[in-house]
């Protein structure tokens, strides 16, 4: 079994420096193409002609040789980039899966016992409904707000909180259909924390 330590911020920051040095190979190349690749003959006879075309034609070779290096270093680079990205983004789903499952083992037996977490915030209630909004966490957690009432009904109570955190607010009430009576009222905040809320 093999095993892959990938950080993605030290994936980027070799993706940095490998940037930074394909600039600085680039700026090179070019400052040698035009001495290398118009070499003049050091004298007038035929032999300095073909040593000197000899050598612009590997100047000329090389050129294009680095431009096609230049253009995979660039690849390389932003392949890097992208699985840095990448690995950060996985990362991220990881670490929230592990939370949200640590969260349910942790409020699991409470919510079965007493049919609410011990740390998390209430539900709210649906719109539309005038459904209650659920009470908070035990110890921690704010208590979800009331859904607001449909026509002709009233809008749900909000949740209450544990020992800190603040209680939902109520629902808004239903509009009522029939002429000359009063919108239906809205539900009630739920209790503030025992400690704290």
């Amino acid at each position: 079994m093999s095993y892959l330590i990938a950080a993605p911020e030290m994936l980027t920051a070799a993706a940095t420096d490998l940037a930074n040095i394909g600039s600085s190979i680039s700026a090179a190349n070019a400052a040698a193409a035009p001495p290398t690749t118009a070499l003049v003959a050091a004298g007038a006879d035929e032999i300095s002609a073909r040593i000197a075309a000899l050598f612009g034609a590997h100047a000329q070779a090389y050129q294009v040789l680095s431009a096609q290096a230049a253009m995979f270093h660039e690849q390389f680079v932003r392949a890097l980039s992208t699985g840095a990205g990448a690995y950060a983004a996985a990362e991220v789903a990881s670490a929230q899966s592990v939370q949200q499952d640590l969260l349910n083992l942790i409020n699991a037996p409470t919510q079965a016992l007493l049919g609410r977490p011990l740390i998390g915030n209430g539900a709210d209630g649906l719109p539309g409904t005038g459904q209650n909004g659920g009470d908070g966490g035990i110890l921690f957690g704010n208590g979800g707000n009331g859904g607001s009432g449909a026509l002709n009904q009233r809008g749900g109570n909000g949740g209450n909180a544990g020992l800190w955190g603040n209680g939902g607010a109520g629902g808004a009430g239903g509009n009522a259909t029939a002429a000359g009576v009063n919108g239906f009222s809205g539900g009630g905040g739920g209790l503030g924390g025992l400690l704290l809320g």
